[in-house]
């Protein structure tokens, strides 16, 4: 694999090279942060709809992305790519003394691990660390994993359903008084509770979400075909005629026809 690698750096070079390629030597680490976070979203994609070719091809873009900001750091002389190799490799280490080192410390057990990165990047709280431009879903999971880690957390998912209950009856006070402001946070305070569910249960919310949008998609996108082949468009049929159509397509799905 180490050929593999090689092989990959020396063509990451070859482009930056000044006969390289005009549009891979004008690129800095910040000009490339749209495309990174592309691929990464395409390797999550992959991984959704295990598409096992498409994993392995997006895999391959992701690493080039991280060939390319360690050559450009390189090249400013800040730091290499075995540089971060090192790192990562000593971080993993430090952090699993019970294969590497000592088995019989615990420091890997539910509630040390976040108190240990805690204390290794000086944050002043627990709940630092995750990016605020994750996506919104993932964000909210990653924070409540780092508060539950601590004992922070619902005994059962039978008392996160009555949270749901009461963000959601706060909701609809809200709405009642008409009350912009409040009906915004309860709006996200429903959310939450509901990605909480989602956490307790080991489910991952954004892949969740994306799953039924992809299922709304499809099931539209049908009914639209639907009204074509009937010489109609979804302004000349009535909300009573698109649900029929809608449930007829649901239930075709659930049948397996």
């Amino acid at each position: 694999m180490s050929n593999e690698l090689e092989r990959l750096v020396a063509i990451v070079k070859k482009l930056r090279a000044p006969d390289g390629c005009d549009w891979d030597n004008i690129q800095t680490s910040k000009s490339l942060t749209p495309y990174l976070l592309e691929e990464v979203y395409e390797v999550i994609e992959a991984i959704e709809t295990e598409d096992i070719d498409l994993l392995k091809e997006e895999l391959g873009d992701l690493l080039l992305h991280v060939i390319f900001q360690a050559e450009i750091a390189n090249e400013e002389n800040l730091f290499q790519l075995s540089d971060s190799i090192n790192h990562i490799s000593d971080k993993l280490v430090a952090r699993h003394p019970h294969i590497f080192s000592n088995s019989k410390n615990e420091s890997y057990k539910k509630g040390n691990w976040e108190l240990s990165k805690q204390s290794e990047k000086k944050r002043k709280y627990i709940l630092e660390g995750v990016p605020i431009n994750l996506p919104a879903l993932t964000r909210a999971r990653r924070i409540q994993e780092k508060a539950a880690s601590v004992g922070f957390d619902w005994d059962n998912v039978d008392q996160i359903f009555d949270k749901v209950h009461e963000e959601i009856d706060e909701l609809k006070e809200a709405i009642k008084k008409n009350d912009d402001k409040n009906t915004f946070e309860e709006i996200g305070d429903s959310l939450f509770s509901i990605v909480n569910i989602a956490r307790f249960l080991d489910y991952d919310s954004e892949s969740a979400l994306k799953s039924t949008i992809r299922k709304f998609e499809n099931r539209f996108n049908q009914i639209e075909d639907h009204l074509k082949s009937k010489g109609k468009t979804f302004k000349e049929s009535s909300l009573v005629e698109l649900d029929e159509i809608w449930n007829k397509i649901k239930k075709k799905k659930n049948n397996n026809y």
